[in-house]
């Protein structure tokens, strides 16, 4: 059996970096996996499970539970959930707090932490996925709050009070309040400026994940083991970065398309070599945690293969 560690290194060392894609401060470089990543992955996406009645999301009772939610498997095939992933509707929206494999023909109560502090009352009674993931810098704070949960004390929960104070934070900072907090009014409030970034950072052929660069300095990158992922996934993945394009501090430096493959390369190889904490997963598969200075990542693991890895630099 190959270690953990060394099976992430193993995902890392076969991807390869495509020629980078940049519009205004936000450089998206595609990762570029060999041909067998175009085959169709033995797993469905939560947007197909769920568009389609394969899938439910709802709240695990009548009362309700703000960092739990329940999800009905009703299809064959296991049904994969991503890190940050956002789910509106129900009691109040929801981000999931890493990635998930649910098996076939089961129901699996997730662990998730509320983006929308102001509401409490029903709007549907299933939830339907977002067009977006939270935005990076939110994934990798809430990231490393569930390591450190899982080191700590075995639970995969966030700190609900810091989601909601960096939520409330970024829309202030970008004029994007809501009655609710809800983090969906700052997608909605720059919905041009987004929809144009994920227009301009369309997938690649055989591309299997994508590094994100905003003037020239890392945000972090998502990988996982198919292109067929990658393409369903990547629109919300913009949406995230977009948003802390416009929240960024201005004046950087430029920063040279040479330099920025040096400062992609870079990073890539130091999350290679990252130490990894591994642990049962929620569903099927590992959940393993990198765990280094500056670089808080995750991984989802299933009969070893990497399904699923995120890094951000912190």
């Amino acid at each position: 059996m190959v270690a953990m560690h060394t099976l992430i290194a193993q995902s890392l060392s076969s991807v390869t970096l495509g020629t980078p894609i940049t519009v205004d401060a936000l450089t998206m470089f595609p990762l570029l996996g060999p041909p067998a990543t175009e085959q169709e992955p033995f797993y469905l996406a939560l947007d197909q499970a769920l568009g389609d009645g394969r899938a439910e999301v709802t709240e695990i009772s009548e009362q309700g539970s703000v960092p739990q939610l329940l999800v009905r498997n009703k299809a064959p095939r296991p049904v994969f959930i991503l890190d940050g992933e956002e789910l509106v509707g129900a009691k109040q929206n929801r981000v999931v707090n890493l990635s998930i494999l649910v098996p076939a023909h089961a129901a699996l109560t997730i662990p998730v932490s509320c983006v929308e502090a102001g509401r409490w009352r029903a709007r549907s009674r299933a939830f339907s996925a977002a067009p977006r993931t939270q935005y990076a810098a939110g994934r990798a704070s809430r990231m490393a709050q569930v390591t450190m949960a899982l080191r700590t004390s075995g639970d995969r929960h966030a700190d609900q009070a810091e989601v909601w104070a960096d939520i409330a934070g970024k829309s202030d900072r970008l004029g994007a309040s809501s009655p609710t907090g809800a983090m969906e009014e700052i997608f909605a409030v720059h919905a041009e400026f987004i929809d144009r970034c994920v227009a301009s950072l369309g997938p690649v052929a055989r591309q299997c994940g994508a590094l994100f660069l905003i003037e020239g300095r890392v945000v972090g990158f998502d990988l996982f083991d198919s292109a067929v992922t990658l393409r369903r996934l990547l629109a919300k993945l913009v949406r995230g970065v977009a948003v802390d394009v416009l929240d960024r501090t201005a004046g950087r430096a430029f920063v040279s398309p040479a330099l920025r493959v040096k400062v992609a390369e870079g990073f890539l190889s130091t999350v290679q070599a990252t130490p990894v904490h591994e642990s049962g997963a929620l569903g099927l598969g590992r959940d393993l945690r990198l765990e280094a200075p500056h670089i808080t990542g995750a991984a989802l693991e299933h009969e070893q293969s990497v399904v699923h890895l995120a890094a951000f630099a912190s």
